[in-house]
């Protein structure tokens, strides 16, 4: 039994997916920018899986932009918008994705922005109130902040932070890869300008993402070429990419009760089970905590060993994957640099599981008594 715990980097594909996938990879192969009837049939497929992920998320399907994932969707958000409105001022967190934080910390370097990062505390939690001090200061900024972190799972209240950005004028975007596909997102009640999703987080294919703009922003392309996305992003579309998307996010939204209680159910028997076979186990920032964390993502923080350094090789040759911190910094051994942001003491043995709708609790048990064995052996 090989064990799957590492979601937020990935999931595996659906089949109901795979099945709609399939006949625009092998049948309908028309280019959706001709005009004759083999383009026309994968135009109108397209602006029909348009129409699906607008009506999911209550925006207008004119709304609603295709890319090549959540990287190019978080930039085009950042770069443009800056860029189009002329902008001078941005705030975020330390504790963002890299597709954020290099992206404005990119535009700092070339003197386009003033960057503003906020206060958190050691459990990674954001202070508001630096953030409303700084826009009474600066109202007129791009604000940044994620929906839910990617290693430590912690939840950010977007509708208090939109809140905040419409009092003074602010621009909200928000990086919502990690839960797009596993809440619901409203975007007339929640007030953000920008959300951005990617499918092979909710069991769609690589390659391929979202972007809501609210239609009040107007912005300029950050991919130039034909008109496709409305002029928003040239190049011809990831047709089955697309198609996937929006299935996987309608079955997403379809069973998203069913699976959080599934999920849920196996996080906390995680968190039960380590604490009763693991001395001295912890959990980083606030994912142990069901109602401020997203319910698919658990940090753990394992004593102080000289096992540490091969914990997740370890668990690898035990069939079991899992990981430190965020897959896109694979083959960069820095560390994370939200554990670093939160003072997380890094000589303790740091690994974030990630759930999906089809771990079971066999493979939960597995993965709790693999590591107590390990320590075991540590401590002897």
């Amino acid at each position: 039994m090989r064990v799957y715990l590492d979601n937020a980097a990935t999931t595996p594909l659906d089949k109901e997916v795979f099945d709609v996938m399939a006949p625009f990879m092998l049948e309908h192969y028309g280019n959706p920018s001709s005009i004759h009837a083999h383009g026309r049939q994968v135009r109108a497929a397209i602006e029909g899986a348009r129409k699906t992920v607008a009506g999911l998320i209550n925006a207008s399907p004119s709304e609603v932009f295709f890319t090549s994932g959540g990287t190019e969707a978080d930039n085009l958000a950042l770069i443009c918008t800056i860029r189009t409105l002329g902008l001078k001022h941005a705030i975020s967190s330390p504790l963002e994705h890299h597709a954020v934080l290099h992206s404005l910390e990119a535009l700092e370097k070339t003197g386009e922005i003033q960057l503003t990062m906020l206060r958190v505390d050691a459990n990674g939690v954001l202070d508001l109130q630096h953030l409303e001090e700084t826009l009474v200061s600066q109202p007129r900024t791009l604000v940044s902040i994620m929906h839910a972190n990617n290693e430590l799972g912690n939840l950010n209240d977007l509708q208090t932070i939109a809140h905040i950005c419409q009092k003074y004028n602010a621009i909200f975007h928000s990086d919502t890869v990690q839960t797009m596909g596993h809440y619901r997102h409203d975007v007339q009640t929640l007030g953000a300008n920008f959300l951005v999703g990617s499918a092979h987080k909710f069991h769609g294919p690589k390659g391929v993402g979202f972007i809501y703009v609210d239609s009040s922003i107007k912005i300029h392309p950050l991919i130039q070429g034909g008109s496709q996305e409305r002029n928003m992003r040239g190049g011809t579309e990831n047709v089955y990419g697309i198609i996937g998307l929006a299935k996987a996010l309608e079955i997403a939204y379809r069973d998203m009760d069913e699976h959080h209680r599934h999920i849920q159910s196996l996080k906390d028997r995680m968190i039960s089970k380590l604490r009763e076979q693991i001395e001295d186990v912890q959990f980083n920032g606030l994912s142990a905590e069901a109602d401020k964390s997203l319910y698919t993502v658990l940090n753990v923080s394992l004593p102080a060993s000289d096992m540490n350094e091969m914990l997740l090789f370890n668990l690898d040759i035990n069939k079991i994957s899992a990981s430190g911190g965020s897959a896109c910094t694979s083959g960069v051994d820095l560390g994370s640099h939200v554990l670093r942001a939160i003072g997380t003491d890094m000589e303790r043995g740091n690994v974030r599981f990630s759930f999906s709708k089809y771990n079971t609790i066999e493979e939960i048990d597995y993965a709790v008594a693999t590591l107590a064995k390990l320590y075991q052996k540590e401590t002897v």
